[in-house]
């Protein structure tokens, strides 16, 4: 399969966050342009870690979200972030509740602080709260959101892991090219800052260095392929996308290529040494597009030794020696999870937006392209779940 199996290019008319960087597109990119992460140190359980927070901003939002509306104050962070960026992107694009616009919003965890308080709840008394269930599915995200936003198009959740957010999209897409649907709300949102979730980061040996001090380096070492530790941060976020059928006036970015691919597991969390998933799904997303038309990659590149490089070689295996520039968001803002793919594709939008490449600050290995056109974003999950996206230039700006 090619790329051509898109009948025609699909338009991103409107992508909106909250995440560590901010909320709003104008936020994120100031944030992008500084060489330091966004990561704090904070005390979760008995423990203090480094984690990727909302800003100060960003928690205000949630905190007035969730006062806004008595049905809301029982509901999970992760379905919270992602009213509040579906919002955003709902208003961005224009898009109306007539438009009866389809909506898949998924989440590796999905209600992980509100499922820890149930559980410990029933640990003392045997009983739990009413709306215990209801409130912990994954499908609750998307329910909510077109309950908030008044659509009665298709809703859908679902769990594919980290690659999570780019498999909506990749749903999404079918819809649309499938003509079901002209108009889906894509993404992903991740709240995973507990004490349960933490232990099991830490439980694989994949999490960072809690001793590195602030101001001591980048506790996240995203892209170091020499780096001798494991250096995974987490961090809470919602991204979501609006996506619209062909090549709209409105469209921020294209999407011209779509790419998937699930590899045999060798081990219960790994992906093979060369990442095969990653290999065929890079593959099918070019289809008959040169590999050095790729100015840059955005890749998955979670700050695991293994996961880091079994991408670079994937990589390697399709372009060879003609290597695009390679770039990662998560040493600046931790892994996030079900929602990370769509914020590499807002790190994507942006950077084709102000055609200026942004670099992990640490690595110097990639000359930074003076013109950017197409960029390709690189999701996998636990179970080698790949999914690779070549978006490529348009003329509209967001300044």
């Amino acid at each position: 399969m090619s790329n051509t199996s898109l009948k025609e290019p699909i338009s991103i008319t409107a992508i909106s966050s909250i995440s560590p960087l901010g909320t709003s597109l104008k936020e994120c990119w100031e944030n992008y342009m500084g060489k330091r992460h966004v990561l704090n140190q904070k005390k979760i359980g008995n423990s203090i870690d480094w984690v990727g927070q909302l800003t100060n901003k960003g928690k205000a939002a949630l905190l007035e979200l969730r006062q806004s509306d008595s049905k809301y104050k029982n509901l999970d962070d992760s379905v919270l972030l992602a009213l509040f960026a579906s919002r955003n992107a709902m208003a961005d694009a224009g898009w109306k509740p007539e438009d009866n616009f389809g909506i898949n919003i998924g989440s590796s965890r999905g209600a992980t602080s509100l499922f820890e308080k149930y559980h410990k709840e029933y640990l003392a008394n045997e009983k739990v709260s009413t709306l215990s269930s209801p409130t912990t599915t994954l499908g609750n995200i998307s329910s909510w959101v077109a309950h908030d936003l008044q659509t009665k198009g298709p809703e859908i959740s679902h769990s594919i892991t980290c690659s999570t957010a780019l498999h909506a999209l990749l749903n999404g897409a079918a819809w649309i090219q499938g003509g079901m649907a002209d108009k889906f709300m894509v993404g992903g949102s991740e709240a995973p800052l507990t004490p349960f979730t933490l232990a099991q980061m830490k439980a694989l040996k994949i999490y960072a260095d809690s001793a590195l001090a602030k101001g001591q380096g980048y506790p996240c070492q995203a892209l170091d392929l020499e780096k001798k530790r494991n250096t995974m941060v987490l961090g809470e976020a919602a991204s979501i996308a609006c996506l619209e059928k062909g090549v709209g006036e409105n469209a921020l970015a294209l999407i011209e290529g779509i790419g998937y691919a699930t590899e045999l597991l060798e081990h219960n969390i790994s992906i093979s040494a060369d990442a095969l998933c990653f290999q065929r799904s890079m593959k099918m997303a070019l289809g008959t597009i040169e590999p050095e038309e790729v100015d840059v990659i955005v890749m998955h590149s979670p700050g695991t030794i293994k996961g880091d490089i079994s991408e670079f070689n994937a990589i390697q295996k399709i372009f060879c020696s003609k290597l695009p520039a390679l770039t990662t968001n998560k040493w600046k803002i931790g892994h996030t999870f079900g929602a990370s793919g769509m914020l590499s594709i807002e790190l994507a939008v942006l950077m084709l937006q102000y055609q200026k490449f942004v670099d992990v600050p640490f690595i110097n290995a990639f000359e930074k392209p003076s013109k950017l056109n197409k960029i390709l974003v690189n999701a996998v999950g636990f179970g080698g779940n790949a999914v690779s996206i070549l978006l490529s230039r348009t003329t509209k700006l967001i300044r």
